[in-house]
């Protein structure tokens, strides 16, 4: 159902689906900034068409009503669109049925899976979101990363009627000059990297926006590993967070390798190859194994 900017909806969950997992994704930041969850709520800030939008998802047993407040009315394919968008935002598109079935034996990651039967990785809403949050994470801490993305957000300035802030989108960022990113906590380097990101989708050489499809992952790695400040890390992040990417090697993450030692007993922490060789035994679901690494620490 519909009004002139509002989308309603109404979608399935999937027997054994994990709305905390999702919920918990989205608490990062404690000051709620652009995402807010109030026990099983979640609401969520983005820029829909260049204007902030704001979208409330209510988890209930076997379903997620879904409400999408945009700052216009519904034009020709947005309901399609939102309607996919909230798919992936809550991980409904990922065969994470088929990886379980794989590898429900394995000695490991059978463990894993059995104690986390379900798991899915919480997505951001677009890639570029994805890219950018990678971006600031490279080489600080989740706290100290979760603290600069916040003031990002603030210092763009896209604030729903509702209260909460959009996460910026391109054109928002590429608008923002390097004192006001540098003003943000970003460094240069990273404010450097954020621009040329946010140039490449004005340009239409980067598919990060709403909607985008991973028609070709290996072209669009290659894209992204042509930016100066985007690495190997970056790029599988951006693809798992944004495209729900499921094969991402996730070797180079620091929590990967420490839950992995825990896992297997090890009194040394695997270095990257190691790491990389254990991981490629699951392609072409490596990345949702390393979400089960994660999701070792919560």
């Amino acid at each position: 159902m519909t009004g002139s900017g509002t989308l309603r909806l109404e979608l399935a969950l999937p027997p054994g689906y994990r709305p905390d997992d999702i919920l918990r994704f989205h608490q990062r930041d404690p000051e709620q900034t652009a995402e807010r969850v109030e026990g099983r709520v979640l609401v969520k800030g983005f820029v829909w068409h260049g204007a902030p939008a704001v979208l409330q998802v209510d988890f209930e047993d076997r379903s997620a009503r879904v409400e999408v407040q945009l700052g216009s009315a519904l034009g020709n394919g947005d309901a399609e669109a939102l309607t996919g968008l909230c798919q992936s935002l809550l991980g409904l598109t990922q065969p994470v049925e088929a990886f379980e079935t794989a590898h429900g034996e394995h000695p490991d990651v059978g463990r894993l899976i059995r104690a986390r039967p379900g798991l899915r990785v919480a997505q951001a809403a677009t890639p570029f979101e994805a890219a950018i949050w990678a971006v600031i994470g490279q080489q600080i801490s989740v706290s100290a990363a979760i603290a600069v993305r916040r003031k990002l957000i603030r210092a763009a300035g896209l604030c729903h009627p509702a209260g909460v802030h959009a996460f910026p989108d391109a054109d928002s960022l590429a608008a923002m000059d390097e004192a006001s990113l540098r003003g943000a906590g970003v460094s240069r380097t990273k404010a450097d990297t954020i621009r040329a990101l946010s140039e490449g989708v004005i340009r239409g050489e980067l598919p990060l926006g709403v909607g985008a499809e991973l028609a070709d992952v290996d072209d669009l790695r290659g894209r992204l590993r042509a930016i100066r400040g985007v690495g190997p890390w970056t790029v599988n992040y951006t693809l798992l967070r944004g495209f729900a990417w499921l094969d991402g090697a996730m070797e180079g993450d620091l929590g990967v390798r420490r839950s992995l030692q825990s896992l297997l007993g090890r009194q040394q922490q695997p270095g990257e190859r190691e790491t990389g060789h254990w991981l490629a035994q699951f392609s072409p679901w490596r990345a949702i194994v390393a979400a089960h690494l994660w999701a070792m620490d919560t």
